[in-house]
């Protein structure tokens, strides 16, 4: 096989179950190892540190989401066009969306580290971080800041790659970063004995790493994404922005309203005190478990179908649609029997403040509604972002992330009286509006006419 076809992949032909787990599961396996990634800071420092430090990795957490919706967008933008553009056979496109994709996202890194800098306090105060870990989140949030060039840079190259039907190496590079990120947290969380800020030292150093590691693949195959690297090439060109920006604005609008609505309802969930920060954060982690096939699927799905209309096969598109959702479905199954089943003992793996663990038994019926909508979700937005539709993509993040999550988090929490469960409820609850929408646009037909029509609308 030549090098060509090993990084250029054809994803319109073959059983459709088959081609989309087949893609699909170095999505997975890159999604849980950054879970596991993602997990091993609040683990690790829950164990050495307590549930300070773990609340602190909490906040931090969220702050780091904050600030990396634009490189999800953009990105994500960058794999489904690269893809239509292969469906269609115009790699001449290919290599000018690699070279805009780099002079976007590294500039964008720069400045949101600036503007961070300037503003994390406010931030902070904004989301009602309690005094007790104040410092210890302050000392995560901005170390984590100062790597934010390095997961921008994984998560554009990952993007190039996978548009191009090569979602193997993206694999193998968030596991080179795991594996540096759990020797370097157990190294500096214990026995030097540096907390959070050794937690987000090691995540740092582990993106680091995998960038580095990425972008010499990425080079070596040059040729293949028709990019030569020369200084001159790596600026914006108008014959792919104006695509780029039209898919990705919204699919950042989505990403910062969902992160935005989130934060806020935090924001009154972290006033009920550290343990009530540590049950949310742990939580959230537990929600990532489905989370992470959900988004594999929902990028494995967008790829496909959008190859499919790039090649005008309509027929494909449903049947990735319907696959998806019995896909994501039977782990969802599975999650939400552990979590009523064994709550303690997941709640466990993280603190063993008992505190914690029973407050956790409460949050039972509110994670059963997260894996529903994870399992509901990614099957329309592969559809949502495969066809390029960028003004129903913005009309699901308003929805999903500004009115619904904050409008029913504020409906149940304040004006019902339900305290934290009703924010809790509220965040959960906006989770299932996707599928609603996607529904519709799915039984309507209407994405039918992408097949010959332009990239995005």
């Amino acid at each position: 096989m030549s090098q060509k076809k090993e990084i250029i992949r054809d994803l319109t032909v073959g059983s459709v179950p088959k081609v989309l787990l087949n893609f699909a599961m170095p999505l997975f396996l890159s999604g849980l190892l950054q879970m596991i990634y993602n997990m091993v800071d609040m683990m690790v420092v829950g164990k050495f540190v307590g549930t300070q430090g773990l609340s602190a990795v909490a906040i931090g957490g969220e702050i780091l989401q904050l600030i990396t919706f634009v490189a999800m967008g953009f990105s994500n933008a960058g794999q489904i066009l690269i893809s239509r553009y292969v469906g269609e056979d115009r790699r001449d496109k290919v290599g000018k969306m690699v070279g805009t994709l780099f002079t976007l996202l590294m500039s964008l890194a720069v400045m949101i580290m600036i503007i961070f800098l300037f503003s994390y306090q406010g931030i902070m105060s904004w989301l009602n971080t309690p005094e007790d870990i104040w410092e210890y989140t302050r000392q995560y949030s901005i170390t984590c800041v100062y790597g934010i060039i390095f997961i921008y840079g994984y998560n554009l190259v990952s993007a190039i790659m996978r548009g191009m039907g090569d979602s193997r190496h993206p694999f193998i590079f968030i596991a080179i970063a795991s594996v540096v990120n759990v020797i370097l947290d157990l190294l500096f969380v214990g026995p030097l004995g540096m907390g959070p800020l050794g937690a987000a030292l090691a995540t740092v150093i582990g993106q680091a790493v995998s960038f580095l590691f990425a972008l010499v693949l990425l080079y070596r195959r040059r040729e293949q994404i028709y990019f030569d690297f020369k200084p001159r090439h790596f600026r914006i060109y108008k014959e792919v922005i104006g695509p780029l920006v039209s898919l990705g604005i919204p699919m950042v609008i989505q990403s910062a309203a969902v992160t935005f609505s989130m934060l806020f309802v935090n924001s009154y969930i972290n006033t009920y005190g550290t343990v009530a920060v540590a049950v949310t954060g742990v939580a959230r982690k537990l929600e990532m478990m489905i989370g992470v096939i959900s988004q594999a699927i929902s990028s494995a799905g967008g790829a496909m179908i959008a190859q499919a209309l790039g090649a005008g096969k309509l027929k494909r598109v449903p049947k990735v649609v319907y696959h998806a959702l019995w896909i994501v479905g039977i782990p969802a199954a599975v999650m939400a029997l552990i979590t009523v089943f064994r709550p303690e003992w997941l709640f466990g793996l993280f603190s063993s403040d008992e505190a914690v663990l029973a407050m956790a038994v409460t949050y039972i019926p509110i994670a059963l509604i997260q894996y529903l909508g994870a399992m509901l979700r990614p099957a329309n937005f592969a559809l949502i972002n495969g066809s390029g539709n960028s003004r129903l993509n913005l009309m699901v993040a308003l929805l999903d992330g500004i009115a619904c999550r904050i409008g029913f988090a504020l409906l149940l929490g304040v004006a019902l009286q339900m305290g934290i469960r009703g924010f809790w409820y509220g965040n959960a609850m906006a989770g299932l509006v996707p599928f609603f929408i996607g529904g519709v646009y799915l039984i309507s037909g209407t994405w039918k006419r992408r097949a010959s029509s332009p990239a995005v609308d």
